[in-house]
């Protein structure tokens, strides 16, 4: 082993929620060098005997005060440029969380706070580390899951309306969606949504059908974005 230098592993969160309409992502005011100060993703070392995905949620806990995600979480990417941590020779492992709207982050352990942003106002360069590509990187996986499976549930409570999902692919997505057409997409997609049999008060008043996840894990035919 003498003759392999030393790296540390450590681990980063993207985690995004729909908050009032907006793309949210949860983010730590660094309390310690190095970027003392400076916003970056939820995250740190990996323990000696510690897997992966528990070193995330651990992370994701002690930095926010968040439980467990009860949404969606899978591995992003592996970032090991030799020079994006100044302390030394550090590879992380970016996870991506998508969950439902969660209340305020209370920061601990080397974060001096925590917050949800409006994606639309994280403005470039100012994330420390090489967190602003991490981010982008995961809002584009976000966005093109969105097209080929039912993860935009993931945003939603667990029953929602055909109109709350319209608004989360519009959040993600940055764009408008024909009502109409987006509801013959959803309840036409085989496996997508299932009625709970149940309605609730929609806009002005009227009934609106209650829906859940389905049991489909791909869209055929996908839900493209308008723009593809």
């Amino acid at each position: 082993m003498a003759d392999y230098p030393p790296f540390a592993v450590t681990v980063d969160l993207v985690v995004l929620t729909v908050r009032a309409d907006a793309l949210h992502l949860l983010l730590v005011r660094r309390g310690v060098p190095p970027y003392e100060g400076c916003w970056a993703l939820p995250g740190g070392f990996v323990g000696i005997d510690e897997d992966l995905p528990d070193a995330a949620v651990r992370e994701l806990a002690e930095e926010t005060g968040l439980p467990e995600p009860a949404g969606h979480l899978e591995q992003l990417g592996t970032y090991g440029r030799p020079d994006r941590d100044p302390r030394g020779r550090v590879v992380t492992v970016a996870w991506l969380a998508l969950l439902p709207d969660l209340p305020t982050p209370v920061a601990g352990s080397d974060a001096a706070s925590a917050d949800w942003v409006p994606v639309s106002r994280l403005a470039a360069g100012r994330l420390a580390f090489d967190h602003d590509r991490i981010v982008a990187d995961g809002l584009e996986r976000a966005r093109a899951k969105l097209e080929y499976t039912p993860l935009a549930t993931a945003f939603c409570p667990a029953e929602f309306t055909v109109a709350q999902l319209r608004a989360v692919y519009e959040t993600v997505w940055d764009t408008r969606l024909d009502p109409r057409n987006f509801h013959r997409k959803v309840t036409g997609t085989p496996g997508f949504v299932e009625p709970v049999g149940r309605s609730t008060e929609g806009e002005r008043g009227r009934p609106a059908q209650l829906f859940r996840r389905g049991p489909a894990t791909l869209l055929h035919p996908p839900m493209l974005r308008p723009d593809r």
